[in-house]
């Protein structure tokens, strides 16, 4: 037999028959079948997975929202914690035991801010007991910004004549509220606000006294292979919140400083207490320059006059100005760069959840989420738009 025998012999062998053909065929087909379901199946364990972290937010927001009370109670009482433990640490180092050296910190800050807190009312009850003397001052300048206004409404309605009287709007006069009133009528809040201010020494306390044993816990808690790296995290979160603290502190007593002596020098009476209290209001982000106008504005309401107030104005707003944007990223920003952009809404976002506490926490817990999202290989993203800088990807 031939070669040219051969060929046709071979091709036909090649060929698939009708049936082969068709069994082929529908194998694609399941195989094509099979690969949409997979990849259906896929996206709708994507949009699953999506609405459940949707769904945890939620419910994490609305846990913090309820825990209210609870989560400032502990995060105010950490901050404090972070304040007093060089004074431990400096007492430990003299062979003092730490739950002593806790007592004895904590009992002193207690004398101190309760005999600052004496001091504060009285000098109120004298402000407050001077006040009407500027009564009259008071109504003169109403009086004159009330005939300006009258003036430009008759002004307008000469000017804009009406063709139909208007119905008159009742008017309802009601009687201002009593303290007893107010007291009974929020007697709730004002339990629970005590209540707080009452646990706050004995965490602070016990937080101080078992420093080294909450914190080698809470390093077990995570994997051996992981817990060198949660001991750093841990580490840089706490000096952060003291370089954070301390540094507020110092630049609180320097504004406070500054702002008392050109008080002083203008005659504004109580010139060290309401120093003190525009010094460190500078420190509150946005509200902090008008929340430090007021004490110097409402004290020397009868001695300040266009200079006097032009004066008050341009120390307050300029330490403000020079406070935010000077002083706060040359002492902080060594440690912590955040994007301003996620300062702000972090103070949206804390502010509304928590009030008026909100806004001293919002960017110590921006900081420590930070420091963890760099610590994450998969948050790195989040901690890269958190600051101030780009990474090299």
């Amino acid at each position: 037999m031939t070669t040219e025998t051969l060929k046709p012999l071979e091709t036909g062998a090649r060929t698939p028959t009708p049936d082969q053909a068709a069994q082929q065929a529908a194998s694609a087909a399941m195989v094509e079948h099979a690969a949409e379901e997979v990849e259906t199946l896929h996206a709708s364990v994507r949009a699953g997975t999506v609405a459940q972290i949707v769904i945890a937010i939620i419910a994490m927001i609305g846990l913090i929202y309820l825990l209210k009370l609870v989560l400032v109670t502990t995060l105010a009482s950490m901050l404090l914690a972070y304040v007093l433990e060089p004074a431990v640490t400096g007492m430990a180092r003299l062979r003092i035991p730490r739950s002593i050296g806790a007592l004895v910190v904590v009992t002193v800050f207690l004398v101190v801010a309760l005999g600052l807190t004496y001091f504060s009312y009285n000098r109120a009850l004298d402000f407050a007991d001077e006040l009407p003397q500027y009564s009259a001052t008071f109504r003169e300048t109403i009086a004159s910004i009330r005939s300006k206004a009258d003036k430009l409404a008759e002004q307008a309605s000469s000017v804009v004549e009406t063709k139909s009287r208007q119905k008159p709007i009742p008017v309802r006069i009601e009687q201002p509220q009593g303290l007893t009133r107010v007291i009974s009528e929020n007697s709730g809040t004002i339990l629970d606000m005590f209540m707080a201010v009452g646990f706050v020494p004995f965490l602070v306390y016990f937080m101080l006294a078992s420093k080294d044993h909450v914190h080698v816990t809470t390093v077990r808690l995570f994997p051996k292979e992981h817990r060198l790296l949660a001991h750093r995290t841990v580490g840089k979160i706490s000096g952060m919140i003291r370089s954070y603290i301390l540094a507020n502190v110092v630049v609180g007593l320097a504004n406070a400083l500054v702002c008392g002596v050109v008080f002083w020098y203008l005659g504004i009476q109580y010139f060290y207490f309401v120093g003190a209290i525009s010094g460190f209001a500078t420190l509150i982000p946005y509200l902090g320059m008008f929340l430090a106008l007021l004490p110097p504005l409402a004290s020397g309401m009868g001695t300040l006059h266009k200079t006097g107030l032009l004066t008050v104005l341009v120390t307050v707003v300029g330490m403000h100005a020079v406070t935010m944007n000077l002083v706060y990223p040359k002492v902080i920003g060594a440690r912590l760069k955040l994007n301003p952009l996620a300062v702000s809404l972090s103070l949206l976002f804390w502010s509304w959840i928590w009030g008026a506490p909100g806004l001293i926490l919002a960017i110590p817990l921006l900081g420590a989420l930070k420091i963890v999202c760099d610590h994450i290989d998969s948050l790195q993203a989040l901690g890269c738009w958190l600051g101030d800088s780009i990474r090299a990807s």
